[in-house]
């Protein structure tokens, strides 16, 4: 499998990597366009800019856009994120053509009628409700707006519901005129696909594009803070987070080793301890999330308006032993964990467009895979030591509670307990 890229002259740049003996490709653009470029008067614009690329363009309907691609087969869809808005497609080899174009067209042409931005915006009002309604989603909103105050990226993907009511339609073709230049933009494409082909539908598609002014992104700052929203649940829903590495720092897979034999599986530390061992909770676990500079390491568990205290205490005890006697076994298990993960992952071509993406969007290359488990390879007993015991007495925290949480213990007394 080889990766090749290209740059067309106005800045718009292309990935692919052709994966023989598949029949299918994905294929996609991903946007430097997500929540954290919105200011706050366009809180969750990003994401119904998303919601409105399917609902027509100067060529096509809404239901032309659906038929024609599964007219052949295939899927589209988009998603939206902190830092990027994606666009793809999964398509037959033969059908790629066709899926570039159907892509350029929403993004190029979209018309964003009236009447349909109003059916969407209803559409993602339900969506803010649902998600309020589901404390295991909206508990990590919160938690992200407790670490980053204030901050682009401390605000929720989805938007506030006020702000969703008024979006006009100059607020998001203004969006796209201030976020959507070529220079933002990166067609990914895995699987089935020929490099030279899609470099020249790409040119015939974006090469038209003007470069735009280059973006301003607002550097993020971890402050942290506590939220608790007292609600009569039968689960007290706990997050703890810690400022980490973000993907470009030196220490990122350090971070994500630490995570996973803190709780990334069955045999992690808090997994066996306060799930299988003292029967506190049925879901706990820690994940390290990145951004471009900064990031987080996260613990969530729900449990009972009784056992909430224990389980917080007894959280903050395995994070405490994790600095004291952490074993070479729990490095090479979290280790194999993270490269198995990785490496079946991109079996998928759709999983490994995303990550020429991602990698493109970070470093402007795709490291080979050997670089990246090389890299993996490199952490140490002592380098995953010395960044606990640094989280545990350096690292700004952040909590947010959720349910019956009247009498949970205050973030100041879980760190001063991690300090101690």
């Amino acid at each position: 499998m080889t990766v090749q890229t290209h740059t067309l002259s106005n800045g718009f740049r292309v990935v692919t990597e052709h994966m023989p003996g598949l029949e299918s490709a994905a294929i996609g653009i991903w946007v430097g366009a997500g929540a954290r470029h919105e200011r706050v008067e366009q809180n969750g614009i990003a994401h119904f800019l998303e919601h409105m690329a399917f609902k027509g363009t100067k060529r096509r309907s809404a239901l032309e856009i659906a038929e024609v691609i599964e007219d052949v087969g295939g899927y589209i869809n988009a998603y939206t994120s902190r830092e990027v808005t994606a666009y793809y497609a999964r398509v037959l080899a033969n059908d790629v053509p066709l899926a570039l174009d159907v892509i350029a067209d929403i993004l190029l042409n979209p018309t964003f009628d009236e009447n349909e931005i109003e059916v969407e915006r209803g559409v993602i009002l339900q969506e803010i409700g649902q998600a309020l309604d589901t404390p295991d989603d909206v508990i990590f909103d919160w938690l992200q707006e407790e670490a980053y105050p204030n901050q682009p990226l401390g605000r929720t993907i989805l938007g506030p519901s006020e702000r969703v009511r008024h979006f006009s339609r100059e607020d998001l073709s203004g969006f796209v005129e201030e976020h959507y230049g070529p220079g933002q933009m990166i067609l990914s494409a895995a699987g089935a696909v020929d490099h030279d082909a899609i470099v020249r539908e790409a040119e015939k598609l974006f090469g038209h594009m003007q470069p735009g002014a280059a973006q301003h992104e607002d550097a993020a700052a971890f402050q942290g803070g506590e939220r608790r929203e007292v609600k009569k649940l039968e689960q007290a829903h706990f997050t703890l987070a810690f400022e980490s590495p973000g993907y470009r720092a030196d220490d990122f897979f350090t971070g994500q080793i630490y995570a996973n034999a803190l709780g990334g599986g069955m045999s992690s530390r808090l997994f066996q301890e306060i799930r299988e061992h003292r029967g506190l909770c049925y879901t706990i676990f820690s994940q390290a999330g990145a951004y471009s500079d900064t990031g987080l390491i996260t613990v969530y568990a729900g449990t009972s308006a009784e056992q909430l205290g224990e389980l917080a205490e007894v959280t903050i005890d395995e994070m405490r032993r994790i600095n004291e006697d952490l074993r070479i076994a729990e490095i090479d298990r979290a280790r194999a964990q993270m490269k198995a993960g990785m490496l079946m992952g991109l079996e998928s071509p759709s999983n490994r467009a995303e990550r020429l993406a991602r990698m493109m969007s970070i470093w402007g290359r795709v490291p080979d895979l050997s670089e990246t488990v090389a890299r993996i390879d490199a952490v140490t007993l002592e380098n995953v030591r010395d960044f606990g015991i640094n989280l545990a007495t350096n690292a700004p925290s952040a909590m947010a509670l959720y349910g019956p949480v009247d009498n949970a213990p205050f973030l100041a007394a879980l760190k001063e307990r991690l300090a101690g």
